[in-house]
């Protein structure tokens, strides 16, 4: 099969990031698997009922990209950049940011949480 590109990727990456839908403060957890300068290619844990268009944040890389949906298989979508992408979210206003960072911060606690499960159910089977 013939990709069709019209960017190459810079990496192929394992970046986490998070995913905002306009209208909603909630984040969901993703990961990016691959990305260019046009676009992106994230995986969730979860398959998704995703919007047409939203708001991708890389914490590891201090960047936001605006985004349209362009294909959905299963747990992994595709998305193209928006040419004039979002605000940073260091520019944004201090209540949207204390928003996405409590999303964060809640993001995080279910991953302690699930952590702490699993080594609990390994400390009990062993």
């Amino acid at each position: 099969m013939i990709e069709d590109r019209h960017a190459p990727r810079h990496n192929t990456c394992l970046f986490r990031a998070f995913v905002y839908f306009e209208g909603n403060g909630a984040a969901i957890n993703c990961v990016v698997r691959d990305i260019s300068e046009t676009a992106a290619r994230l995986q969730f844990h979860t398959p998704q009922d995703f919007p047409e268009c939203l708001d991708l944040h890389i914490p590891a890389k201090g960047r936001s990209f605006h985004a349209k949906v362009q294909w959905i298989d299963g747990d992994e979508i595709g998305i193209a950049f928006h040419a004039a992408g979002i605000p940073d979210p260091a520019d944004s206003s201090l209540e949207q940011r204390l928003d996405r960072l409590e999303a964060e911060v809640a993001l995080l606690k279910q991953s302690v949480k699930h952590l702490q499960k699993n080594a609990e159910n390994n400390e009990e089977a062993a």
